[in-house]
């Protein structure tokens, strides 16, 4: 298995039967007449023998919602960003008589201190972007009743995904680059090993790549604003034709891209376009303000909160991906005569 147990889970009984993992919950929970048919209810059983599986009672007790806390595990990375996530699954958890604990990753990857003596023993689920997945496993969250956020819908730990329309922004992005005439595109990329990271490196390659004669060089640094800087002021004097639009897969990463232009003489939008991805209070703040995509970040909290929910009530969380929005503002024009 991906994730290195060899003691089968919930997931596998779900995949071998065809079935949601809420499904398996609920048939092994003994709670599924009139909510699943009885053939399902057998298919269910029979892959659970099969397999071997046995329940992690630990983990069905506190569905019940012994403590009714809930640890939210995210990066300490764009950090306003996550705090719109914190903000709105508390707003959920707290209309369920739920709390939430927010437990940030330092660094934004790999664990920090466990904040519990022992996880298990005092939540009840765990909501988790996939860049803090590291964390999970030095807190044994990933046992829990867990819900990820930002994650890879078919290889993710969770029992459910929550996601943004993160590939249709970067399409929107793109899009509107290419319609604008741009054909040479600096992509700057988080140097940061996650799922939402390589889906928009992924995504850029396709659309820019159906359009012909177009070019795109990718180049990666930290979501800090001097990394940015450097990385880009480098790939920038580099010889050959000079991009005429930055890419960046984070408002930080465009700031650093702005002083990086400027840093060369050169003048935004009138020689190089300049775009973002998540409408920080940051956007507004740089000139000329920031043409960026808009991720709903308290939607994102509401409903990372609401599936895990339906996961302790063993429902199906809702479907679809959360819509986002390109917002264009004055860092992008037609690219100037060659």
């Amino acid at each position: 298995m991906a994730h290195g147990s060899a003691r089968p889970t919930s997931r596998d009984v779900a995949q071998a039967a065809g079935v949601s993992q809420a499904a398996v919950s609920l048939v092994l929970g003994d709670k599924w007449r009139g909510r699943v048919s009885e053939a399902t209810a057998e298919r269910v059983r029979e892959a659970a023998r099969e397999l071997g599986y046995r329940p992690n009672l630990a983990a069905r007790n506190l569905r019940l919602g012994h403590t009714r806390t809930v640890l939210l595990v995210v990066p300490a990375l764009t950090t306003e960003f996550f705090a719109g996530v914190y903000t709105g699954a508390a707003r959920v958890a707290a209309q369920h008589g739920f709390g939430v604990v927010l437990y940030p990753s330092p660094e934004g990857i790999g664990p920090a201190r466990d904040p519990f003596a022992s996880a298990q023993a005092a939540l009840d689920g765990v909501i988790a972007s996939s860049m803090a997945a590291d964390a999970l496993t030095a807190i044994r969250g990933d046992q829990l009743p867990l819900v990820m956020l930002d994650s890879d819908p078919a290889g993710s730990l969770g029992a459910a995904t929550v996601n943004l329309d993160i590939a249709d922004g970067v399409r929107q992005v793109a899009d509107h680059l290419l319609g604008l005439g741009h054909r040479r595109i600096l992509h700057l990329a988080a140097d940061i090993a996650s799922w939402t990271f390589e889906a928009r490196e992924r995504e850029l390659a396709a659309r820019i790549g159906e359009v012909p004669g177009t070019s795109l060089l990718t180049v990666r640094a930290p979501i800090s604003i001097d990394a940015a800087l450097a990385v880009a002021a480098n790939a920038l004097a580099a010889k050959g034709p000079r991009p005429t639009a930055i890419v960046c897969d984070d408002d930080k990463l465009a700031a650093g891209a702005y002083k990086a232009v400027r840093r060369l003489g050169l003048r935004i939008p009138d020689d190089i376009s300049v775009t973002g991805l998540d409408d920080l209070a940051l956007a507004t703040a740089i000139d000329p303000e920031l043409t960026t995509v808009r991720l709903d970040a308290e939607l994102f909290g509401e409903r990372g909160m609401q599936a895990l929910l339906a996961v302790l009530e063993g429902r199906e969380p809702e479907e679809g991906d959360i819509p986002v929005q390109l917002v264009v503002r004055g860092s992008t024009a037609p690219p100037s005569a060659p």
